[in-house]
């Protein structure tokens, strides 16, 4: 029967279906059988390039690297036909032609997971650095976080060591296909609210997902994140911060008011916060045993909370403190985040900024600077189709600067800023920004499909 592949299916699940139905299937049950329009006998051995260690036991399971291989062909197929990077799609095929993929591919690998709201994809970043200084590691740097992206980071590379960002909804799958070595958890509050209904839902499938779980570092600032935690079998308490705290003011534990009052969180039900065995003091990362400078060249105080976080995780899987934050500080930007263009004598700096909390750390980052601001916003998709939360956040501190918005909830974005007595002038694109905006310094704070839609346009930019 010959090979139909179509040139991409805007449903995964059906490519995948014709895929099995049509060739694969004859496959699976043979384990070879002569590819139509080639000439010879080419074997499933042949067909995957398979890790080099032929004692491992991940390679023998030959249903799962065929899904492999078929996941590889539509990654192909969708990055030719220019509709994506394909690790989505990708994934997705592996997944459905054999389920068990994850498990397979991440038995004997020390997997590190980090998760929460804000900070995966740069805390990700950073320990991935510091564990690369002993190890090759391999991690989902593009920021695909849902069990497809899992899967096709882990079937790129044999690497030992992993380091994979996930989402926070698919926390609880990844614990149970990766049997993770530690589990990164930096915070919990509203985003994508169309998704994401209540945050006391989240902390609930967290702590029920974490049982048995061999270690967590967790932010000892943020009670769901403690309570979540309190389930493993071992924390390392890292006091990390949190400026949003509207999403935990109640207990997860017992549903009353937790108390602040400028002192520590704690509860009348006996849950407080722990005692960190790191923190910070002014730019200094401190442990017990010794105190480490950390000079990021990563801007703003949450990215210092990342490094801590990393940092911490890191020495639990065995690296120096010192070599860790040596690794750390070698880097600039992350996936584009905190990048500098220069555009026509602008240099503009991208920020990422998908939530209130993550809006509120962004903006005081930003307010300390005197040059002009985009603020992009969407609702497409990933970025949730409720943008109510914007009027949970002060845009005080940026009076007196000059203002372009844009997006498709640019209006929004004109009426919350109205409400703050801020003035400020629409632009569809951002060429069309900077064009009205003086030379010098533009920061632009974007939401995710507004951010890649803003390097897409710098970058062809830049090209021509």
């Amino acid at each position: 029967m010959p090979l139909h592949l179509p040139v991409f299916e805007r449903n995964g699940r059906v490519l995948a279906r014709r895929l099995r139905a049509q060739w694969l299937r004859a496959w699976w049950l043979r384990g070879r059988r002569d590819i139509p329009g080639r000439r010879g006998s080419i074997g499933i051995e042949e067909l995957v390039v398979r890790p080099g260690r032929g004692s491992d036991p991940r390679t023998r399971d030959k249903r799962v690297w065929l899904a492999v291989a078929a996941g590889r062909a539509v990654a192909v197929v969708s990055r030719a036909s220019g509709r994506g990077a394909g690790g989505v799609i990708g994934g997705r095929v592996t997944l459905m032609l054999a389920p068990s993929t994850a498990e397979v591919l991440a038995a004997g690998r020390d997997v590190f997971l980090v998760s929460g709201t804000n900070g995966k994809t740069t805390t990700s970043a950073l320990l991935t650095a510091a564990l690369s200084s002993r190890a090759v590691v391999v991690s989902n740097g593009d920021g695909a976080n849902t069990d497809s992206g899992l899967v096709t980071a882990l079937a790129g590379s044999d690497a030992d060591t992993v380091v994979l960002e996930t989402d926070e909804r698919w926390l609880p799958w990844a614990v149970s296909q990766l049997d993770p070595a530690a589990v990164v958890l930096l915070n919990l509050s509203r985003d994508q609210l169309s998704r994401h209904h209540e945050v006391a839902r989240l902390v609930s499938t967290w702590r029920q997902a974490l049982r048995g779980v061999p270690m967590v570092v967790a932010n000892a600032d943020d009670p769901n994140v403690v309570w979540s935690a309190l389930a493993a079998d071992k924390q390392v308490w890292v006091g990390a911060g949190q400026v949003w705290t509207q999403d935990s003011v109640a207990c997860p534990r017992c549903g009353r008011l937790c108390r602040r009052d400028g002192e520590p969180w704690a509860c009348v039900c006996g849950l407080t916060r722990p005692q960190p065995m790191w923190w910070m003091e002014d730019d200094d990362l401190v442990c017990d045993s010794f105190r480490l400078p950390l000079r990021l060249q990563l801007p703003g105080r949450f990215n210092q909370a990342n490094a801590a976080m990393a940092v911490a995780a890191a020495v639990s899987g065995g690296v120096e403190g010192e070599t860790a934050v040596r690794a750390m500080c070698t880097i600039t930007d992350v996936g584009g985040r905190f990048a500098i263009e220069d555009q026509d004598g602008r240099q503009v700096r991208l920020l990422l900024a998908k939530n209130p909390a993550g809006w509120l750390e962004t903006l005081r980052l930003v307010s300390h600077g005197d040059g002009s601001l985009v603020l992009a916003l969407n609702s497409d998709g990933v970025d949730g189709r409720d943008p109510s939360w914007l009027y949970d956040v002060s845009f005080t501190g940026l009076a007196g600067r000059t203002i372009i918005v844009m997006g498709r909830r640019s209006t929004d974005l004109k009426v919350r800023l109205k409400l703050d007595d801020l003035t400020c002038v629409s632009a569809h694109h951002i060429l069309d920004a900077l064009a009205l905006l003086p030379s010098g310094r533009v920061d632009v704070v974007a939401d995710y499909t507004a951010f890649q839609a803003t390097r897409r346009e710098l970058a062809h930019a830049s090209i021509r």
